[in-house]
C-alpha cells in the first residue's frame, strides 16, 4: 500500500527531472541514428537493452515519435523538433485512416496532436498552412476512431478493440483523446444518408460503458464472487446481436478475475483526462452528460483507491494483482516492489501511466484529492531514480523493469532468471517523459499540461 500521509513538494523533482531529460535525449538520438542505418521498424520493447519490434499491431510508433516531441519541448530544441515533425509525417501519416485499431489516441494524438499543441502554445512559429495540415489529420483520426463502433442500446456502446465488435478493452479509454480533439476542432462523424454522429456523445458513451463493464463496483449485472471495488478487467465481452454483456476477459493479464495493473493504470489516466476535458466545456454542452460524468468520476475514484491499496509502498505494481507467484512473496504489498525477485515481474510502465492519472485526479478534487497527488508524486520519485531509471548509455530503454505480454512469454528473461527484468517498453519510456513534462508544467510560471492546449471554440448552444 502506498503511504499518502506525507506531502511531497514539487521542488524535490527539479534535479531528478533534469537528469532524466539528459539521459533521455542521448538515448533517443542513439535510437534514431541506429534506425537511420537499418530498415525502419516500429519499436516495441528491449531485449538485452536493444529496442526491437514485435508483431501484433503497429501501435507503439506514436510513442516512439511522440517521445522526440516531448524531448524537444523539454529542452526547447528546434533540432529535436524538426526530427520529431519529420518522423510524424514519414511514419505516422498512414495511421490516420487506420480503421482496424483502437489506438489512435496513442499513435496520432501523441504526434499530430502534440504538433498542433506546440504551435498554438508558441513553441514553434505559427504557419497557417502547416497548422491546417495538423487539424485535418486530427479531424480524420477522430472520425476514423469513432467509426469503429459497437452499439449496445440503452445509452451504451463502445469503440471495439482489434479483437472484433464483441470486445471492449480498458486501454481504449485513453484513445478517447482522439475524439475529444476532433470534437474541439469542429469535427463530426458522418454515416449513411449523411447522418451525423456526435464525437462528444460517442466519447462519453464509450467512457460510461467502460466504467460500467470494466471497472468493478460489487454490484450490477457483472457482479461475481471475485468482484472487489475498483478492480479492473482488461476486456469485457458482449453478444453483439443482443447487445448484452457476457463476461470479463483478458489478453495480457493473468485472468479475467484478477487485475492486470497496466489496464488499471489506463483507466486511472484515461478517466482523469476525460473529466478534465468535460470540465473545459461550456455547462450547456455537458448538461446532458451529468449522470455519465458522475459515473466516470466514481469509477476513477474506485480504481485510484484500489491502485493505492494493492500496490507496493514504492508505487510500482506487480504486473497483475492476482499473479500466482505473489503468494510466495511475503507481504508484497507492504514493502517496496522487488524487480529482481524470482516469482513475478513488476511493471514500471503501469506506474508511469498511473502516476500522471493520480495527480490529475488530485488536481480535479483540490484539497480533497491530496492523497492522490501524494501517491502520484511518490511514484514519480521512485521512477526517476535507480533501479528504474536506466543510467547505462548502452541500454536503449529509459524506464527499466517494464513488461509487455508476460502470459505469452514475449518478454526477455535474462539467462538464469525466472522472470523478466531490466528491460523497457516504448510506452513506458514515453509515459515517463510525459510524466516529467506534466510535473514541470505544474510550476506557477507554466501553463497546465493538457492534450487540449490549442485554440478551439465550442458553442454552448
Amino acid at each position: 500500500m502506498i503511504d499518502t500521509s506525507k506531502p511531497i513538494p514539487l521542488g524535490v523533482f527539479e534535479k531528478p527531472i533534469a537528469r532524466m531529460w539528459e539521459i533521455s535525449g542521448e538515448k533517443l538520438i542513439a535510437i534514431e541514428e541506429r534506425l537511420a542505418q537499418s530498415e525502419d521498424e516500429a519499436l516495441v520493447y528491449t531485449r538485452k537493452g536493444r529496442y526491437t519490434s514485435r508483431g501484433w499491431t503497429d501501435w507503439t510508433r506514436g510513442f516512439q515519435v511522440g517521445s522526440m516531441l516531448l524531448q524537444a519541448e523539454a529542452e526547447d530544441s528546434s533540432y529535436l523538433f524538426q526530427w520529431g515533425r519529420g518522423n510524424t509525417i514519414e511514419r505516422i501519416q498512414h495511421h490516420l485512416t487506420h480503421f482496424g485499431v483502437h489506438d489512435h489516441g496513442f499513435t496520432v494524438t501523441s504526434t499530430y496532436g502534440a504538433l498542433l499543441r506546440l504551435m498554438d502554445e508558441h513553441f514553434i512559429e505559427y504557419n497557417e498552412w502547416e497548422r491546417s495540415c495538423y487539424v485535418q489529420a486530427l479531424l480524420t483520426s477522430g472520425s476514423v476512431q469513432a467509426h469503429r463502433w459497437t452499439e449496445l442500446g440503452g445509452g451504451y456502446g463502445f469503440i471495439h478493440s482489434f479483437n472484433g465488435p464483441h470486445s471492449l478493452f480498458a486501454d481504449t479509454i485513453r484513445s478517447l483523446r482522439a475524439l475529444a480533439i476532433a470534437y474541439l476542432l469542429g469535427g463530426v462523424l458522418r454515416g449513411e444518408q449523411d447522418r451525423e454522429y456526435s464525437l462528444l456523445d460517442r466519447l462519453v458513451t464509450h467512457a460510461r460503458t467502460t466504467c460500467k463493464y470494466i471497472v468493478f463496483r460489487g454490484e450490477g449485472e457483472k457482479a461475481d464472487g471475485y468482484d472487489i471495488r475498483g478492480r479492473v478487467a482488461h476486456e469485457a465481452i458482449f453478444n453483439v446481436r443482443s447487445g448484452t454483456y457476457r463476461c470479463p476477459s483478458t489478453q495480457q493479464g493473468y485472468s479475467p478475475f484478477s487485475t492486470w495493473t497496466r489496464g488499471l493504470a489506463w483507466i486511472i489516466l484515461g478517466c482523469a483526462e476525460i473529466l478534465e476535458f468535460l470540465n473545459m466545456l461550456p455547462k450547456g454542452v455537458t448538461r446532458p452528460y451529468r449522470e455519465a460524468e458522475a459515473e466516470i468520476k466514481q469509477a476513477l475514484l474506485d480504481a485510484a483507491d484500489y491502485y493505492i491499496k494493492s500496490t507496493p509502498t514504492c508505487g510500482v505494481p506487480y504486473w497483475d494483482t492476482g499473479a500466482p507467484g505473489l503468494k510466495d512473496l511475503s507481504n508484497w504489498s507492504e514493502c517496496d516492489a522487488d524487480p529482481f525477485n524470482d516469482k513475478e515481474p513488476v511493471d514500471s510502465s503501469a506506474a508511469a501511466i498511473a502516476a500522471q492519472g493520480l495527480m490529475r485526479l488530485g488536481k480535479i478534487l483540490g484539497k480533497q484529492g491530496e492523497k492522490y497527488t501524494i501517491a502520484g508524486r511518490k511514484i514519480a520519485l521512485t521512477l526517476l531514480d535507480e533501479p528504474y531509471l536506466s543510467l547505462d548509455p548502452a541500454h536503449e530503454g529509459l524506464l527499466l523493469h517494464s513488461v509487455y505480454h508476460w502470459p505469452r512469454r514475449w518478454d526477455y528473461v535474462p539467462e538464469g532468471a525466472e522472470i523478466p527484468y531490466g528491460e523497457s517498453v516504448m510506452w513506458g519510456d514515453y509515459h515517463l517523459r510525459e510524466l516529467a513534462l506534466y510535473l514541470l508544467r505544474l510550476s506557477p510560471k507554466r501553463s497546465y499540461y493538457s492534450f487540449a492546449n490549442f485554440h478551439w471554440k465550442v458553442s454552448a448552444a
